[in-house]
């Protein structure tokens, strides 16, 4: 079958609120604003050329959905959880609890995080020791740990713009959260040597030290979907936020985006591995619910796709950097193979 139905409303698909289905002959999935949209595509043309009901997809957030899909098993709990990070041994550990002892991981592809400002105000190169230096609530100065001191971007860097420190980052309920916490802040933290000041003074875990951010108004989490980081930026010109690259692509008439170590972030330099700041992509399956709820198998075979999630598939045309493994995850989807282990 050639999946080539895909209309230029799913193409157009932001964000898909769907109420709950009226009998459960259908797919239900929550989870990451993040994958939302590649997700609501996906949903549309499953429903226009198979002959089941087009799945409901809601959001949530990527902890949310996997506390979700742990509930346990039965029609009256999710069949699939979106991440835009990895599932942790706590999900695990809370399946296992609740009778969900079989899990398929389906890395969909990658995205960036991307920092982007208004589009009128001036260009910003960073790195992410920048980000630590002007969000973090201990920074090192004159060889000390003091509390930030840092106002504006140029306070850090001479050659960054002289501009107020604003920034809307992903609250700790996203995904997006994780990651950057790990390859912004921590990386940061260790870049610009105050994760070794940490360590010096004695601190039990440096690394939960340098994600400590300030609380003076500078850092501002964003509890909602990249929508409302946008509306914060356009309310507060001297605002950065943090988005997804898909999401930033399909706003340029609004945001300019900023280097990250001297990439731009792109299609290409995230496919390469060359910009610092990429993450895959899941969605995380109940296998118990595989031939119970109609449609869940062809779904996600739909889903991964050559025609879907393939380098010249409608995924890539709004965002999604397609997975040089995609054949592999076909094959694991196929086979219905659980995953192992955290490694």
């Amino acid at each position: 079958m050639s999946y080539i139905k895909v209309t230029a409303s799913a193409l157009a698909i932001a964000a898909v609120s769907a109420t709950a289905a009226a009998a459960r002959d259908n797919v239900q999935i929550a989870g990451s604003s993040t994958v939302l949209p590649y997700a609501s595509i996906v949903a549309e043309a499953f429903g226009e050329n198979f002959d089941f009901p087009t799945p409901v997809v809601e959001s949530g957030g990527s902890g949310a959905g996997r506390k979700k899909l742990c509930e346990g098993v039965g029609e009256n709990t999710i069949d699939i959880a979106n991440s835009s990070s990895r599932i942790k041994q706590s999900d695990i550990d809370l399946c296992a609890q609740n009778g969900v002892t079989e899990i398929q991981e389906v890395r969909i592809g990658y995205d960036g995080i991307v920092f982007a400002s208004d589009i009128n105000g001036p260009a910003f190169a960073f790195t992410p020791a920048d980000w630590h230096a002007a969000l973090a609530a201990k920074v090192v100065k004159d060889g000390q740990l003091v509390d930030n001191p840092n106002k504006l971007w140029s306070d850090i860097r001479a050659d960054l713009p002289a501009q107020d420190i604003l920034a809307f980052i992903p609250g700790t309920k996203h995904g997006t959260r994780e990651v950057f916490d790990e390859k912004v802040i921590i990386a940061g933290c260790e870049e610009n040597g105050t994760l070794a000041a940490h360590e010096a003074a004695g601190a039990e875990d440096a690394e939960d030290a340098c994600m400590q951010l300030r609380t003076d108004g500078v850092s501002i989490d964003i509890d909602g979907d990249y929508t409302e980081t946008l509306a914060r930026v356009d309310a507060n010109k001297n605002g950065i936020g943090v988005f997804g690259l898909s999401f930033y692509q399909n706003n340029t008439d609004k945001l300019q985006v900023a280097t990250m170590s001297g990439v731009v972030p792109s299609v290409e330099s995230i496919a390469s591995g060359e910009y610092p700041v990429s993450r895959p992509l899941y969605f995380y399956v109940k296998n118990a619910h595989l031939d119970v709820i109609p449609g869940l198998q062809e779904y996600i075979e739909f889903f991964v796709s050559d025609d879907m999630a393939g380098p010249d598939g409608p995924l890539a045309a709004y965002g999604l950097v397609s997975d040089p493994e995609l054949a592999k995850t076909q094959d694991m989807v196929k086979n219905r193979t659980p995953m192992g282990p955290l490694n």
